[in-house]
């Protein structure tokens, strides 16, 4: 569910969870539980963070009890699991501003104004919103998003196209061998000969070459040529300092993404390396009542895994309960046996002969 402030109220919760990556999500679930009530900010626009920017269809092979998933399964699951607990989701807003105020309550000011008065704030931002890294030739930037990609989210729009591909990981790599088939023509361009992408992959890219089936050149891109606005040709300098021209319709640009700690790194934390330090008893942080879980925390053995933060979501829900309910006596329960957790899930509460 989606929301958006009342204007002029801030919209008064108990828990606002910055971040809605997989930890983020199911930081929601723990919560609901135990009955408390989260709104979710993320500075991306849609749900599943950095698996879903970075590799939403490759495949994940360590979450217990599922073999293999992609990030776009594992997310879809993780947002069908929290339905029963009705979290509000705020996309593209990045949390600004947090203060205590003399209420006891927290208040988090968004990028798009919308202000939060909650109980306790969670941190789940992974290693901090992500941005592109850009080309950096000048005035290129006025394609983008017509002839200039940094992402692909309609496929279809470059089937009989020309393509000049910028990249060495894997998006590149896998964009590369997606398009070819379907576009009129496709240039892999690299800075180096050596790739960051998997073997396998460089292999059949490699072997597309070979075949004359597209191209691949060594070099960077250093200008371009437009006509009647419209982007015609990119300049490509090579090691040996000569440019070469290369017409395309399309130029898609796969540099990754830059982390970015943001707006989180001014609000009083004690950092270590631009991370989060927590305790591993409650993952809380130096400033009591705010939480932080997931890669964007630090303690001594810290291994960043999902499976860490999913612990670490459970451990931060009970810690979180002390300022949501202080009077009130939160113990554990087990969802196979707890009729109250049934309930709370809205599923029946199975009968043994």
């Amino acid at each position: 569910m989606t929301d958006n402030q009342i204007e002029g109220k801030p919209i008064v919760t108990d828990a606002v969870i910055v971040g809605a990556g997989p930890v983020g999500l199911f930081q929601v679930f723990e919560l609901g539980l135990l009955e408390i009530k989260a709104h979710v900010v993320d500075s991306l626009k849609h749900p599943g963070g950095q698996c879903m920017e970075l590799y939403p269809d490759k495949p994940i092979y360590d979450i217990p009890s599922v073999p293999v998933c992609s990030a776009e399964e594992l997310t879809s699951n993780l947002l069908k699991q929290i339905e029963p607990f009705k979290p509000t989701f705020h996309y593209g807003e990045e949390a600004k501003e947090l203060r205590k105020l003399d209420t006891g309550y927290f208040e988090v000011v968004t990028s798009k104004g919308t202000v939060f008065h909650s109980k306790v704030v969670i941190i789940a931002a992974g290693v901090g919103s992500f941005q592109h890294r850009t080309l950096k030739v000048p005035h290129i930037d006025k394609f983008e998003g017509t002839q200039l990609h940094y992402k692909v989210t309609d496929p279809s729009k470059f089937e009989g196209q020309s393509l000049v591909i910028v990249g060495g990981g894997d998006s590149a790599l896998d964009w590369t061998l997606n398009l070819q088939p379907k576009a009129e023509s496709v240039v892999l361009v690299h800075r180096r000969e050596g790739f960051r992408a998997a073997p396998a992959s460089v292999a059949k890219m490699q072997d597309l070459v070979d075949k004359w089936e597209m191209q691949f050149e060594v070099g960077q891109v250093t200008g371009f040529t437009e006509e009647n606005g419209k982007l015609t040709e990119v300049k490509v300098t090579g090691a040996d300092g000569v440019t070469r021209r290369i017409p395309t319709d399309h130029l898609l640009v796969f540099f990754g993404l830059q982390p970015k700690l943001g707006p989180i790194a001014d609000w009083g934390l004690k950092l270590e390396r631009r991370q989060i330090l927590v305790d591993t008893a409650r993952f809380e942080t130096s400033i009591p009542g705010v939480f932080a879980v997931g890669d964007i925390n630090t303690y001594p053995g810290k291994k960043k895994l999902i499976l860490s933060g999913f612990h670490e979501c459970a451990l931060c829900a009970f810690a979180a309960a002390d300022y949501v309910f202080p009077e009130k006596r939160v113990l554990l329960q087990y969802t196979t046996t707890s009729p109250k957790l049934h309930k709370v899930l809205g599923v029946e509460t199975p009968h043994f002969d």
